[in-house]
């Protein structure tokens, strides 16, 4: 018997219609259940750093939400990507998560000369839960007040600036600096953390550091740190006397960091929203509203995953155009 080819055609879409229903009808059934054990919230840099204070102000929230333990695991490693690469291969059941800022998903495929996962097809994206700008900050011994000062001293002798590692957001925010002195001699001090370089920054190893907020503001509270330059277009709340990179008349020294949660790409669309209505409800709680703000972090949420995956993209390119007019690799 002979079976003319519309015939098959349309069987096979038939099947694939089949497959596509059930594949939902599967996906339904496991958020219904979702989640029934604990969740891994993986962090690519070790502890101390914002990566991981972020992750710990959500772990205990989420844990309340979910009615699951939340349980924050670190896997630090080239700037952030051996712990989000954990996470692109894990299986897509939603319980290896990681909670990852701009350096391992929108930076280092520019920086890096490859990496072992693409941030737009090997992840889903979830949604953004948290900002904070970078700070600049000195050892107290170093003659130097502002940005100025800073870009002056460095025509005079060497000065030295650590970050949490080479590629990432603090490297690209100390080569724009780096633009920004000219002729003066500064150099990038890379390490693996922010903890490790703000350890070496508080023994006066180095000269300065360029990291996010969080982990800078308690020591420049009490006065073992000097804070020079927020960059940013606005001030950070915790240290109001603290002047941009902006006012101090360099506007070119710009950068803020954000923090995403991601999942591995076949996570089904139903798990994905149940983790996004709860990572919504837990940025937005006051408490945690209140928790995040005394270390320098702001909620900042996604109106979708979906709008989550726009925002990558655009990154994706942001930073791009940055990383090649600074000419920033990784070692």
């Amino acid at each position: 018997m002979k079976i003319s080819l519309k015939r098959i055609t349309h069987i096979f879409k038939s099947a694939a219609v089949l497959f596509a229903s059930l594949s939902v009808l599967g996906g339904l059934a496991q958020a219904q259940d979702y989640p029934s054990k604990s969740i891994s919230l993986i962090v690519g840099f070790p502890p101390g750093g914002s990566n991981d204070i972020v992750a710990r102000l959500f772990a205990p929230k989420l844990t309340e939400i979910l009615g699951q333990a939340v349980v924050v695991v670190n896997k630090s490693g080239s700037n952030g990507l051996i712990g989000t690469d954990f996470v692109a291969k894990a299986a897509p059941d939603g319980y290896t998560i990681t909670i990852a800022s701009a350096s391992p998903l929108v930076i280092s495929p520019h920086t890096f000369p490859k990496i072992p996962f693409n941030t737009l097809t090997d992840l889903v994206g979830i949604t953004t839960v948290a900002q904070t700008p970078e700070l600049l900050a000195l050892h107290p011994s170093v003659p130097a007040k502002s940005l100025k000062e800073l870009i002056d001293l460095s025509k005079t002798r060497r000065v030295t600036i650590s970050s949490s590692g080479s590629g990432g957001l603090p490297h690209l925010a100390i080569e724009l600096l780096r633009t920004a002195a000219g002729s003066g001699d500064i150099v990038h001090v890379p390490y693996k953390g922010a903890g490790p370089a703000i350890t070496d920054l508080l023994g006066a190893h180095v000269d300065g550091i360029i990291v996010d907020l969080p982990p800078l503001y308690p020591l420049v509270q009490d006065g073992r740190l000097r804070a020079v330059a927020i960059t940013n277009t606005q001030r950070a709340v915790l240290l109001p006397n603290t002047s941009t990179s902006v006012e101090q008349g360099f506007p070119e020294i710009l950068a803020f960091n954000w923090f995403g949660v991601m999942g591995p790409a076949k996570i089904p669309q139903p798990i994905v929203d149940k983790l996004y209505a709860a990572l919504a409800r837990a940025a937005n709680s006051p408490d945690l509203v209140e928790s995040m703000r005394k270390v320098g972090v702001e909620p900042f949420v996604q109106s979708s995953p979906k709008a989550f995956g726009e925002f990558l993209k655009k990154e994706t390119d942001r930073w791009g155009v940055v990383a090649r007019a600074s000419g920033a690799k990784s070692d």
